[in-house]
């Protein structure tokens, strides 16, 4: 037992003999719990995850004798955990609209039964290895939650539980170490958040990460176990861009960490997700999705820690062989309880105030995403996705540029294309992705060889558009030939027929890889046949007119992914239209020149 010495906010000073770093405490008389992160002979710097208000100097203070851990077993999914993982439907039972402070409730529910399947692999007598699966329970109707033997665990099996109704308390096996001693694996166990899940080696990343939506897909795609950034200001269409991630993407599990946003934007997304249906399975969303909330106004300290329960319980899924998607929204706001908990420890601040630890610990986070082969196995993932919110949208900001170094996929959102109503407002200049000579051998396989040129030849539009547009906003149009406005054309028709996406219209909020690439053709289709029926002199202004362009620009929202053989009609109707239109004019340069 130790006390209290000084108090700074967070920040709490304690006389405790023997603690370790890194290590749990109780503080006062109302048992708020902290984080040991620094040692000062007998003297410790706690970090505690809640108000430390009415504390006082004199007060006790307790070891707990491990690390900020996580429960992980059955009961995960569906839940909806503050930001140390503990489940706040359970907390608003027990203390209203108001978190009380002190509170200390399990993570999982200790009265919930399983339904637990033993594995036929293992007998009695055997070595069971770390990270094996012992049996499996359907933790819901789209998800079997596997029983692992935890990582740090081994020995030969001397029990095992029969088929049948268990709590998770029970224990499941008992292992015999080399010493003689037996070790109880209980259904759940517990693991330290900031130490990264061990595995047996890390795996090259192959498949895209298909979210269904084209900007993302086609133009700048994401592997399973890839890393990418969401930055954008206030107003860009962040938190929709995310929740069309989470809703479509072909994963297996969805993690969402709310970390440090506003209160009423992080209530939208708690009170949208349980309504909302998966596709994949046409149950709940709920059912394979986990939301950890830690808005704003939460104690800092704990908004910190939030990212590291997230992608902790991440790693858990990966290692029953599932691929899984993690969004931190966002990790600015988690920079932000960085540079407060530094400034006042009275670390000294470098860029905009931040520690200088900063670029360590955002690489160290997002390292964590990956593709391995587990202790037992088995193949999975964790697929990382870090929303950035840079002040006033300045992509030069310490956690947004530290970020763009370290991630292979970058999204940035446009103010300006959010304020033109054009959605998603991920801009084609800013953003990249490392991962596309990857994503061209699954794309050549599996829908067509000509996607990688296609993509290349539209960003090039898009760029040559761009360059164009600025010296019609200098002279006015009529300073460009019939070509070069042909060419705004085109990039017109690919920004409004394809990069616009509404994730409210029921056709086109999800859009399959067949269909993304056969817009992407009709678009460049076109844009080909205008190029050539300009050589034959017809005017430009003919051929913007042309309905079929309107139509080009609607078809996506007039048949589904599944209705391939109408968009491959459209195709024929573009080449007839254009096929008329040359003979026609073919016919009547022929005219002219017998007139002659």
């Amino acid at each position: 037992m130790g006390k209290i010495i000084d108090i700074n906010g967070p920040i709490v000073r304690v006389e405790l003999p023997g603690v370790s770093n890194g290590e749990q405490v109780k503080i006062g008389h109302l048992g708020l719990v902290g984080e040991v992160i620094s040692l000062e002979g007998q003297e410790a710097i706690v970090q505690v995850y809640e108000s430390t208000e009415s504390l006082m100097p004199g007060g006790k203070a307790e070891r707990l004798g491990h690390p900020l851990s996580v429960e992980l077993g059955p009961g995960l999914l569906g839940q909806i955990f503050d930001g140390v993982q503990r489940p706040l439907p359970v907390i608003f039972e027990q203390s209203g609209d108001y978190i009380a402070r002190g509170l200390n409730i399990p993570s999982l529910d200790r009265d919930a039964a399983w339904n637990f399947k033993p594995s036929k692999k293992f007998k009695i007598g055997d070595h069971v290895g770390s990270g094996e699966v012992l049996g499996k329970v359907k933790e819901t109707e789209s998800i079997a939650h596997r029983i692992l033997v935890p990582p740090d665990v081994s020995g030969e099996l001397v029990e095992l539980a029969q088929s049948g109704t268990y709590g998770i308390e029970q224990v499941m096996a008992k292992l015999k170490q080399a010493d003689g001693s037996v070790i109880d694996v209980k259904m759940y166990h517990r693991w330290p958040v900031r130490t990264p899940r061990p595995y047996l080696r890390r795996d090259h990343a192959v498949l895209p990460l298909l979210t269904g939506q084209r900007i993302l897909d086609t133009f700048f795609p994401l592997l399973k176990g890839g890393k990418a950034a969401v930055p954008g200001p206030f107003g860009a269409g962040k938190t929709m861009v995310q929740q069309q991630i989470a809703r479509w993407a072909n994963a297996d599990i969805v993690i969402y960490i709310g970390c440090g946003e506003r209160g009423n934007e992080l209530v939208d997304i708690l009170e949208s997700f349980p309504e909302l249906t998966d596709p994949h399975t046409g149950r709940s969303l709920m059912e394979r999705t986990l939301l950890i909330a830690n808005t704003s106004n939460m104690p800092v300290v704990a908004r910190e820690a939030s990212i590291y329960v997230g992608i902790t319980i991440a790693e858990y899924f990966r290692d029953q062989g599932y691929d899984v998607v993690t969004v931190a929204d966002s990790t600015s706001r988690w920079a932000e309880a960085l540079r407060e908990v530094a400034g006042r420890l009275g670390q000294m601040p470098v860029e905009e105030g931040y520690p200088a630890y900063l670029a360590s610990r955002l690489a160290a986070f997002y390292e964590r995403a990956g593709r391995v082969e587990s202790l037992g196995g088995l193949y999975g993932s964790v697929t990382l996705i870090g929303a950035v919110s840079p002040p006033g949208g300045d992509f030069s900001e310490p956690v947004t540029s530290h970020t763009k170094e370290i991630v292979q996929t970058f999204w940035a959102l446009s103010k300006e294309l959010a304020d033109a109503r054009h959605y998603p407002s991920v801009d084609w200049n800013d953003s990249f992705s490392d991962y596309v000579n990857i994503a061209k051998k699954w794309w050549d396989e599996e829908i067509d060889k000509r996607w990688a040129d296609s993509r290349a030849e539209a960003l090039s539009l898009l760029a040559q558009a761009d360059e164009l547009s600025r010296i019609v906003n200098l002279v006015g149009p009529e300073a460009l030939s019939s070509q070069q406005r042909w060419v705004l054309e085109g990039a017109h028709l690919i920004r409004e027929g394809l990069l616009q996406q509404s994730a409210l219209d029921d056709i086109d909020s999800f859009c399959s890889p067949q269909k993304q690439f056969i817009l992407l053709a009709i678009m460049l289709q076109i844009f080909h046949h205008g190029n050539s029926l300009l050589k034959l002199d017809i005017p430009i202004q003919q051929l913007s007119a042309l309905p079929i362009l309107a139509r080009a620009r609607r078809i996506k929202s007039e048949y589904r992914s599944e209705q391939i053989e109408e968009f491959t009609a459209f195709q024929e109707e573009i080449r007839n239209v254009f096929g008329q239109l040359r003979s026609d004019y073919s016919q009547i340069a022929a005219g002219a020149e017998a007139t002659k």
